[in-house]
């Protein structure tokens, strides 16, 4: 394939396919960490709050890394960064259970896992996507490839629960790192540049810091990045601490396996319409009603009563919405800013989502640790979810023209 038909269909399911496989992978191995936590405290002692405190610096700097691994891609190509992700998400993984202190845990979970899944994650995926694609393209593809994350949640949920049965930890978590290296050839699809070179909206390009500084500037931007922060807050709580609460509610540990898969499975729908929806509904509505049906669904698992039908139902309703509220915030970068420097500016939102990931990952562990229950934590995804649904209503979302193409 040649730059000139780098637009064609087949160039744009190739780019898009291609994205999602690397983000089912990427996402799958990070979003099924929470099943390791059990294992990984019977195996060193240390304990569920340090435990918890590795993953949430994990969270945090797999949002960190994302707007700096999408600076290098918009000025050098995706390919190599992504190559360069994949790669320490391997290492990552595999050292980890050399680790017996938690300064250890932090350096492998924490640090080379996260930061290479995020190299590997949306913001240089979308942005590379979004470059090669024409506009009317990008909303599905955004959708697609999110759905890939999502099957990525579905798949290695219950395919790392076996292998723990089966192989045990040590032998699971050598299993995925196999799986994340046996990725790397998909990323030389993504060495091809655009056919045209991409849109940026605003002053005139001179160059990537100039675009951030200029965006931070934007108020809806930053009303964005606040409702973001409460999407990384609710996942993380989740995905870490779902299986903390299955073992309270007296249940086996496959209800958290098939919950957090059936997330996945929900969310592969959730994504799809909203890469659908985006196209021809205001981005900023379609978030308002994400978050405000979660702050209701989390008040209704709350009063029902706690059987593994009940886990499913809530993982289905939850799902839905899980990871589907990246394609209308990446669509409203994109609407803002333009695609020039869309890896970098999304990657920034990305960074407020895992700040609250951050937080929602470590104050979890706390609250089990100080206070028996998770009761408290869910009273606080209620009120932030119900925060996230009111700040988007102001985001300014009209079609801005082109000053220039960069």
């Amino acid at each position: 394939m040649t730059a000139t038909d780098s637009r064609s269909p087949r160039a744009y399911w190739l780019v898009t396919l291609v994205a999602a496989a690397i983000l089912m992978v990427t996402m799958g191995a990070r979003q099924s960490q929470g099943l390791f936590v059990a294992p990984l405290n019977a195996a060193t002692g240390l304990g569920v709050v340090s435990i918890s405190l590795a993953m949430a610096i994990g969270q945090f700097a797999w949002g960190a890394v994302q707007p700096f691994a999408g600076a290098i891609a918009d000025r050098h190509g995706p390919a190599r960064v992504l190559a360069a992700g994949l790669v320490l998400l391997a290492v990552g993984t595999a050292l980890t259970p050399f680790m017996h202190t938690s300064w250890g845990l932090i350096l492998t979970l924490g640090i080379l896992s996260a930061a290479g899944s995020g190299a590997g994650s949306f913001s240089v995926l979308i942005g590379a996507s979004a470059q090669r694609l024409p506009a009317e393209k990008r909303g599905m593809a955004t959708g697609i490839i999110n759905a890939g994350g999502s099957f990525g949640q579905f798949v290695f949920a219950p395919l790392i629960q076996k292998l723990l049965l089966v192989l045990g930890w040590v032998g699971a978590m050598g299993s995925v790192a196999a799986l994340v290296l046996a990725t790397l050839p998909l990323t030389a699809v993504l060495r091809r540049k655009p056919a045209q070179a991409p849109v940026h909206f605003g002053p005139e390009d001179r160059g990537v810091w100039a675009a951030v500084v200029h965006a931070l500037g934007d108020r809806s931007y930053l009303l964005l990045h606040a409702g973001f922060f409460t999407c990384g807050f609710h996942i993380a709580f989740l995905v870490t601490h779902l299986p903390g609460e299955v073992t309270l509610c007296g249940l086996p540990p496959q209800v958290a396996s098939w919950s957090l898969a059936i997330i996945g499975l929900a969310n592969i729908a959730g994504s799809l319409f909203a890469g659908w929806g985006v196209q021809r509904f205001r981005s900023k509505f379609i978030l308002f009603w994400m978050y405000g049906l979660r702050a209701v669904m989390i008040a209704v698992y709350l009063v029902a009563p706690k059987g593994a039908l009940t886990f499913y139902i809530f993982a289905m309703a939850l799902g839905f919405t899980w990871l589907a509220t990246v394609p209308p915030t990446a669509g409203l970068v994109g609407k803002l800013f333009g695609v020039r420097y869309l890896a970098t500016l999304f990657g920034l939102t990305l960074l407020s989502h895992q700040t609250g990931a951050f937080f929602g990952a470590y104050l979890g562990g706390l609250a089990i640790t100080g206070l028996g229950s998770y009761q408290w934590m869910w009273y606080a995804d209620i009120a932030l979810a119900t925060a996230a649904a009111l700040v988007n209503l102001p985001i300014r979302e009209a079609l801005v023209r082109p000053a220039r193409t960069a």
